[in-house]
């Protein structure tokens, strides 16, 4: 099926669901992403960063975490391809590279509220 995205381009529609059995690549790069996904401050970077970019100033503000952390963690994010930069003007701003990852780091923290509240699970 074919798509046309607002600039005017005309592909295939992108799907949600990629059934592949995972094999040892997918399995690879699924655990790195989890690697990344471990740490609680680059987490809560994701987290903010599913909201729309940031720039470290912003993030620090928003996070409490001194700037140096701030940008060690981004770096990491970037250098594994989780995060993207763009300058804007004399500010380098992060961006979420894909709606995969946003949607995982949402789901992860919907059941971590579920945890901490004990609200029942649900699909």
């Amino acid at each position: 099926m074919n798509s046309t995205d607002p600039g005017g381009k005309i592909g295939p529609t992108p799907s949600l669901h990629h059934p592949v059995t995972p094999d040892e690549a997918r399995l690879e790069v699924g655990a790195g992403i989890f690697r990344m996904l471990s740490d609680p401050t680059r987490l809560h970077l994701l987290w903010l960063l599913t909201q729309g970019p940031a720039d470290v100033t912003s993030l620090v503000a928003r996070t409490g975490v001194p700037r140096t952390s701030v940008s060690q963690h981004l770096a990491k994010l970037r250098l594994s391809g989780l995060v993207s930069t763009r300058k804007e003007s004399r500010s380098v701003v992060y961006s979420i590279v894909d709606g995969h990852l946003g949607r995982l780091v949402m789901e992860g923290m919907n059941h971590a509220d579920h945890r901490v509240t004990g609200e029942p699970t649900h699909d």
